[in-house]
């Protein structure tokens, strides 16, 4: 495994923590951070004792953006055989709750890598930002989408268009991250949340998640549908009946994921 990006051990049952451990470049997402992030996600996904994944850099950044020194002297052809916008997809296609846990920078690459995220928690110093107009080139990671479905058109070009960044708090006021804590607890409040998550029926989690994500590409009318089916196709699950059984029976339900 590299030391680019390790999978920690599980900080709580149900939890796996994935941290992006290049210090020495604030985090930079270079090509092999970005196939390991992709790659411990997939297999995450498969991973029936894996409920939910914390996302983390460290105290400093989480990560400062794209490696720029592996990407200054790359021609159009060879950016696209690199495939990164496969890799994009892949680490947002994870069918599993993914939380971000965002200290320091999340810059260019490392914010759009946050929003691929399902919540995110960020520390007061936090600083969010797309700066990549100023190299000369535009965000390639989702943001021009992302960004703007979130904060609306205006924002988004105020700081797409600038490459401003901007801090925590304002990032919560246009919607873009779930919680502001102090900057020490931002992990452990991230740990905590997924261990909430990993404690319910695992089955409604992800359903529930890919409602919310399939909902937003679709008319209201469609999302609904698919909406109702997915509860319907709930009541099949041994979970929905435990639920309930335990719910009217005032007892703390036991969920296995079936």
């Amino acid at each position: 495994m590299s030391a680019s990006v390790v999978l920690l051990e599980r900080p709580a049952k149900g939890v796996a923590l994935l941290r992006i451990n290049r210090p020495e470049a604030r985090n930079a997402l270079n090509l092999e951070v970005r196939k390991l992030i992709a790659r411990h996600l997939t297999e995450l996904a498969e991973d029936e004792a894996t409920r939910c994944v914390v996302l983390a850099g460290n105290e400093k950044s989480f990560a400062a953006g794209a490696d720029i020194k592996e990407m200054a002297g790359a021609g159009t052809i060879e950016m696209m055989q690199r495939g990164v916008d496969k890799l994009w997809r892949a680490i947002c296609g994870c069918p599993k709750p993914v939380i971000a846990a965002v200290n320091g920078f999340a810059l260019g690459g490392g914010c759009e890598l946050a929003m691929t995220c399902d919540i995110i928690i960020a520390g007061e110093s936090a600083k969010f930002g797309q700066p990549e107009v100023k190299i000369g080139i535009i965000p390639g990671g989702g943001a021009t989408q992302r960004l703007t479905r979130v904060a609306g058109k205006y924002q988004a070009m105020k700081y797409i268009l600038t490459g401003e960044l901007f801090g925590a708090l304002e990032a919560l006021t246009m919607g873009l991250v779930s919680e502001v804590v102090p900057d020490a607890e931002v992990e452990s409040r991230a740990v905590a949340i997924a261990t909430q998550i990993a404690d319910l029926p695992p089955l409604a989690i992800w359903l529930a998640k890919e409602s919310v994500l399939n909902g937003m590409e679709a008319p209201l009318g469609s999302g609904l549908a698919y909406e109702t089916k997915l509860v319907q196709i709930l009541f099949s699950s041994q979970d929905q009946k435990e639920g309930m059984a335990a719910f009217i029976e005032k007892r703390k339900p036991k969920f296995q994921g079936k």
